[in-house]
């Protein structure tokens, strides 16, 4: 079976890949010739998901899954929520995303967070959606240099390391993504069966 998963983030792509069963052949945006951002203009996560795979599915005519992911804080009303890549700005700098949680988090004691993926999935003319949630806590500060985005300051539940520090098979195993994932590679496979 071969899908495509709406994403030029190199990262992403490569924690998928490795989720994935063999006989899942993921292509990604740059595979199938699409180098464009496609423009994620919803209010929401399931949303933006959407937008994306319906792009690739109607423009390209392929199966494809998209996903929207994002670090929603308590003290900060759900923020950054849909907006976390580009939380400091346009840049989409992770630096500066961070920073800016940092600082707006700054002496207030409710450091709670959850981390949010949602998987829009359209296979041979039907729409499904997945989701991943993995809670925890904002750091003080940043630590560990692994992952991307805001994994350094994010301490999910029961660990002691933020998902910057702990190792990337133990991130993949706990992650909204890799939740996410799970639920989608485990529908993928018992359609081919």
């Amino acid at each position: 079976m071969k899908i495509v998963f709406a994403t030029h983030n190199a990262n992403k792509l490569e924690e998928v890949r490795k989720l994935l069963p063999k006989e899942i052949q993921l292509l990604s945006l740059d595979d199938i010739g699409c180098s464009e951002d496609i423009p994620e203009t919803g209010k929401t996560l399931e949303e933006n998901a959407k937008i994306k795979a319906d792009y690739v599915t109607q423009g390209y005519g392929l199966d494809c899954f998209s996903d929207d992911t994002g670090l929603l804080v308590d003290a900060l009303q759900g923020a950054p929520g849909v907006y976390s890549a580009r939380y400091a700005g346009e840049q989409k700098s992770a630096q500066g995303n961070m920073v800016k949680i940092l600082s707006e988090l700054n002496g207030n004691g409710n450091r709670n967070a959850y981390f949010k993926t949602v998987i829009h999935l359209n296979l041979q003319n039907h729409s499904y959606v997945f989701e991943g949630i993995v809670n925890g806590q904002i750091t003080e500060e940043q630590h560990g240099s692994g992952g991307f985005g805001y994994d350094p300051i994010f301490k999910p539940e029961g660990f002691e390391q933020t998902f910057g520090e702990l190792p990337m098979e133990t991130k993949n195993s706990i992650s909204h993504r890799a939740r996410a994932v799970q639920k989608l590679v485990d529908f993928l496979k018992n359609q081919s069966s």
